[in-house]
């Protein structure tokens, strides 16, 4: 087991996304990953397109709100990612972020309580694995008790959804939930919040985080500046908790390169 890194970035424009997602694999990143929400372009068409001009990057929405689609919708577009990045789609998904259920409103789906979700997350992926041929791995982003144990249920890789703020014994504890209810092997991702003094803008003004709690809750998501210091943290989760994957936003890619160099 090798340690993999996917960006996560939305396009802004046609051109500059077809760079985007070049210069991603060029530079080593293993996956791309596009938001799911009414203020980023539609993941299936731009995954679409990223697929079109690269040859080995896995293309995964970031994540999928199950409630906002139905199951047929999802397995069609699915079925034509799969199709048109040759097998390269990995479904992710989750039943939904707390400020999502307006968003369903706006397509007029319904938003049912948080077992309905889920019941429908687990018809979606049932869905997806008797449909999509072949089928796509499926991550699900989980945190809270219940998404757990479904994940542990459903998923082949887990996205720990967990707060900025989040301590490695955090990561340990959400792992051990994981692994208690299975004995599939089942992988495990984590998105990055900062590195050193670098915060992206979008974390202080939308989410109010600063590196000051970040620091002061000996954060999981804030990696050090030294690259040699980042990759044995890095390599010390994946051997210890299975955590294999790094999921790196667009705005930090500048800071992550030496670190992600050390891996190439």
């Amino acid at each position: 087991m090798s340690m993999n890194f996917g960006i996560v970035i939305a396009p802004r424009s046609g051109s500059e996304w077809v760079q985007q997602v070049r210069g991603a694999e060029q530079n080593g990143y293993g996956i791309v990953l596009l938001p799911d929400t009414l203020y980023t372009p539609s993941p299936f068409p731009a995954l679409a397109a990223a697929a079109a001009v690269t040859s080995t990057l896995r293309l995964r929405p970031n994540v999928l709100a199950a409630p906002m689609r139905t199951a047929a919708t999802t397995v069609r577009e699915t079925a034509a990612l799969q199709l048109l990045s040759d097998g390269r789609f990995e479904l992710g998904i989750g039943t939904g972020r707390p400020d999502a259920e307006r968003e369903a409103g706006k397509f007029g789906m319904p938003w049912g309580s948080a077992a309905e979700r889920r019941r429908q997350l687990a018809e979606v992926i049932a869905a997806v694995r008797a449909e999509v041929k072949p089928a796509p791995p499926i991550v699900i982003a989980a945190s809270g008790p219940r998404m757990l144990a479904a994940a542990a249920g459903l998923a082949d890789r887990v996205h720990l959804a967990v707060a900025p703020t989040a301590t490695e014994n955090d990561l340990a504890d959400i792992v051990a939930a994981v692994r208690d209810q299975t004995d599939r092997p089942i992988a495990f991702s984590l998105q990055l919040v900062a590195i050193g003094d670098v915060l992206p803008p979008f974390m202080s003004k939308f989410m109010g985080v600063s590196l000051e709690q970040l620091r002061a809750a000996d954060a999981a998501t804030l990696l050090p500046a030294d690259p040699a210091e980042a990759a044995e943290l890095l390599e010390h989760r994946r051997e210890k908790l299975g955590i294999d994957e790094l999921l790196v936003p667009g705005d930090l890619a500048d800071a992550f390169a030496p670190i992600l160099a050390r891996f190439r």
